[in-house]
């Protein structure tokens, strides 16, 4: 058995076509949508993600801007420079990015973003909206696995979906995702004190979140089953998945040894961006 590959360069491509098509109609109608991040300290590894997201809004049109702050940037300026930007109407999403450094409370800072201009989906309210059921702004990265094991016809309804990592960033909302009613996944989350991880051997579809290398091994999983590795490692300078190689010779799907889904949470972020410009241009802010 020869795994299909889970690669989404191709998807993440036609997403941001997607997204073009709608800046321009957004800037013909006289609306310019702008991007905003926010980056506290010097953080190599942000930087070159925050570099990406940057390089995405110049090629499909959208404005953006990268505000650098100092390190030791106090919790009060913080937030006061978060007030100041959900007030500005000229600017249609903002993003904080994460980590920040210790001294700073990130749940507080989150939780300052208007509900309405978080493109990351990280807000409380976001988040409660998708444990609900209704529309708003989902997380990137759940929304764009989501988004491709659906483009690649990978079954969910009634299957059985492990998730291995809890993080708020990833697991649990990707877990309440696909249980969803009209999705319909049989959703497992398991995590680092999980003290029975059989359930991997039994199940559909594998999604690692879990930052370890090489933690999903082809005697972990069933023959044909979907293994998705959304975990990256730094190992010798090279990007290491989740997945171990002799995965794919056992696997139906699986996402490559070099990590694939980065461009699919930029796609949505993006599209998530688009999304809050045109509601505010429908309110006429």
């Amino acid at each position: 058995m020869c795994a299909v590959s889970l690669d989404s360069a191709d998807l993440a491509a036609t997403r941001l076509r997607e997204v073009a098509a709608r800046v321009s109609e957004l800037r013909r109608r006289g609306v310019q949508p702008h991007l905003t991040t926010v980056l506290v300290g010097a953080h190599p590894a942000s930087e070159a993600y925050l570099a990406r997201k940057h390089a995405d809004c110049e090629a499909v049109g959208i404005a953006s801007e990268a505000m650098v702050l100092d390190a030791g940037t106090s919790q009060a300026d913080l937030l006061d420079l978060i007030a100041r930007l959900n007030t500005d109407p000229a600017r249609h999403g903002l993003l904080v990015q994460l980590p920040l450094p210790d001294h700073l409370d990130s749940d507080a800072i989150v939780a300052a973003v208007d509900p309405a201009k978080d493109v990351d989906g990280f807000h409380p309210v976001n988040l409660g909206r998708l444990l609900w059921g209704s529309d708003g702004i989902l997380p990137c990265t759940p929304a764009g696995i989501l988004d491709l094991l659906q483009a690649r016809q990978v079954p969910l309804a009634g299957r059985k979906v492990v998730i291995l990592g809890r993080g708020s960033i990833v697991g649990r909302p990707l877990a309440m995702l696909l249980s969803r009613k009209g999705i319909d996944a049989d959703v497992c989350l398991l995590h680092s004190r999980s003290g029975d991880l059989s359930a991997i051997a039994s199940a559909d579809v594998v999604i690692s979140a879990v930052g370890i290398p090489d933690f999903v091994t082809a005697g972990m999983i069933r023959p044909g089953a979907a293994v998705v590795g959304v975990g990256i490692s730094h190992v010798g300078g090279q990007m290491v998945s989740d997945i171990a190689d002799d995965v794919a010779a056992k696997a139906g799907f699986v996402t490559p040894r070099h990590g694939s889904l980065g461009a699919m949470t930029r796609a949505h972020l993006l599209l998530n961006l688009v999304a809050a410009t045109e509601a505010a241009a429908r309110k006429g802010h």
